[in-house]
């Protein structure tokens, strides 16, 4: 191939490219959280529209769980726990009973480090209402712990500078 065609194609990848890592770029402009806290994305279900977040953090021994329900009616009260398993295979019986989430916001102090809830294996469900408290309107999966430092990144591999003969 003639180095003028290779660098017609290289111009023409490095533009359709350029969206794509813009995107990548702003995504990654999200600072993240301080140590010792974690946040857990809450997903709407059963259609209930409610969407939002739960923030945890440590206090030595203890978790401080503040969650934030978009979608909610200002008068609702909402049950809320942390089960064992995930969102999509919660334990019917709750593992920590959470405040009820009641116009949208809830904050709890657990008796249990973050550390413990940590696993991969905990999910924080919000239930429709305590007189229909097998519907549930949200959940979030808590995420398992990274396991410490990162990582050493292996240096780039250098690109040719010129085409295979």
């Amino acid at each position: 191939m003639k180095r003028s065609t290779i660098a017609i194609v290289l111009l023409a990848l490095a533009f359709a490219a350029a969206p794509r890592l813009e995107s990548m770029a702003a995504s990654s402009n999200t600072a993240p959280p301080p140590p010792g806290t974690v946040i857990v994305p809450l997903q709407a279900l059963g259609g209930s529209n409610q969407t939002g977040s739960a923030t945890l953090t440590s206090a030595g021994n203890k978790t401080n769980v503040v969650i934030a329900l978009n979608g909610v009616a200002s008068n609702s009260v909402e049950p809320a726990h942390i089960h064992a398993g995930t969102c999509a295979k919660l334990d019917p019986k709750p593992t920590y009973p959470l405040t009820s989430v009641a116009g949208g916001q809830s904050a709890t102090t657990l008796n249990v480090p973050l550390s413990a809830l940590q696993t991969g294996g905990f999910a924080i469900n919000v239930h429709q209402s305590t007189t229909n408290i097998s519907t549930y309107v949200a959940c979030g999966n808590i995420p398992a712990a990274t396991g410490g430092a990162a990582q050493p990144m292996a240096p780039p591999t250098p690109m040719p500078t010129a085409p295979p003969r």
